[in-house]
C-alpha cells in the first residue's frame, strides 16, 4: 500500500510516518499475546526505507534470539516487531487503523481455543456505562500529528 500513514503511541512521545506498507496480519503466537496483553497481535509490514520516526523512537525489548519488540518507554504502547527480514508496525498505533484490515492470520495453530467464537458473544451496554464513557476526558495524543505534545496550556 502506497500513501502517507501516520501514527504513534498513546502519550505522543513516539510518532511515525510510513509511506509504503505491506500486508496487514494477525499473529496468534504467545509472544504477541504477551506483548499486547491481548488475544493476538495485529501488524502491517513497513518498508524501512519509507519509515520515519517523526518524534522519539521506540525502545526495544529482545523477546527472542531473532526478534525485538518496540514500545514507548513512557506510556508502554506496543509499536513494532523487528525481525531479520524487516519491521512491522502495530495497526492499533496508526492514526487511521480502519484503513489496515488484516488479510491473513499467522501462527493460527497457537490461537486461544475460543477465539473463533469470540464475536458471537452478545454485546452489552447500559445507560450507566454509556454515561460513564461519555464523561471521560482522554489525555491520549490525538489521531493526527501535532507540533508538540502535550499542548503548552495542558
Amino acid at each position: 500500500m502506497d500513501g502517507v500513514f501516520t501514527g504513534g503511541c498513546q502519550c505522543g512521545a513516539v510518532r511515525f510516518r510510513a509511506e509504503k506498507l505491506g500486508r496487514p496480519s494477525i499473529c496468534h503466537c504467545r509472544m504477541c499475546q504477551k506483548q499486547f496483553g491481548h488475544f493476538f497481535g495485529v501488524f502491517v509490514t513497513a518498508d524501512q526505507a519509507h519509515l520515519t520516526w517523526t518524534r522519539g523512537q521506540p525502545s526495544l525489548y529482545r523477546s527472542s534470539q531473532k526478534v525485538h519488540r518496540g514500545f514507548c518507554n513512557r506510556c508502554g504502547t506496543p509499536l513494532t516487531y523487528h525481525h531479520p527480514n524487516g519491521v512491522e508496525l502495530a495497526i492499533g498505533a496508526f492514526d487511521h487503523p480502519e484503513q489496515l484490515e488484516p488479510q491473513i492470520q499467522v501462527n493460527h495453530h497457537q490461537r486461544l481455543p475460543w477465539i473463533d467464537t469470540l464475536f458471537e458473544k452478545p454485546a452489552f451496554t447500559s445507560p450507566a456505562m454509556e454515561a460513564f464513557f461519555a464523561s471521560v476526558e482522554s489525555y491520549q495524543h490525538p489521531d493526527h500529528d501535532t507540533d508538540q505534545w502535550p499542548p503548552e496550556d495542558a
